[in-house]
C-alpha cells in the first residue's frame, strides 16, 4: 500500500475545478434512454473491446447484479451482446454492437455541440491552453484505470 500523498493547494484547486468541469459536462449531457453508468459501460466496451461480466461492474462502482441487470437491459436494446468465453464457457463476455457504438457516437456528438458552443466564449488563448491541456488529462485517466484495475 502507498502512503497518502501529500495534497498541495493547486491539487485542492484541481479537484475543485474538476468538480465544477464535471458538473458542467453532466448538464450538457443529453437527456435520454441512457444511464450515466450504461453510457459510461457503453463507452469503455468500445474503448476496450469486449469484457468478462465480472470485469465490468467495480470499475462502474455498481454491484454485479446491478451490472448484469444493465447489460441484460443494453442486449435488449440491442446496444450490448453476451457471448461465451472462448476461453471459459463458464463465463460470459459482453461486448458493444454497432448500435450501441451509434448511441455512444450520438451522445458524445450532442456534447461536443453543446461544449462547441461554451468554447466560442474562451479567448484563443484560453481555447489553446484547453486543447494544450488533454494530453495530461488523458494521462490522468489513464493513470486512474491503472489504479482501479
Amino acid at each position: 500500500m502507498q502512503p497518502a500523498a501529500t495534497v498541495t493547494d493547486d491539487d485542492a484547486a484541481i479537484a475543485a475545478g474538476f468538480e465544477r468541469f464535471y458538473e458542467t459536462l453532466r448538464r450538457l449531457t443529453p437527456r435520454g434512454p441512457l444511464s450515466l453508468t450504461a453510457a459510461s459501460t457503453l463507452r469503455r466496451l468500445e474503448r476496450s473491446g469486449p469484457h468478462r461480466l465480472c470485469e465490468l461492474y467495480a470499475p462502474e462502482g455498481i454491484s454485479q447484479p446491478a451490472m448484469t441487470q444493465l447489460v441484460t437491459r443494453l442486449e435488449k436494446e440491442g446496444l450490448a451482446q453476451r457471448t461465451s468465453d472462448p476461453h471459459d464457457g463458464r463465463a460470459v463476455v459482453v461486448s458493444i454492437t454497432d448500435a450501441g457504438r451509434a448511441a455512444v457516437a450520438d451522445r458524445r456528438r450532442v456534447r461536443a455541440e453543446a461544449l462547441a458552443e461554451l468554447l466560442q466564449g474562451l479567448t484563443p488563448a484560453q481555447h489553446e491552453a484547453v486543447v494544450g491541456a488533454l494530453p495530461a488529462l488523458e494521462r490522468l485517466s489513464d493513470l486512474a484505470a491503472e489504479q482501479a484495475s
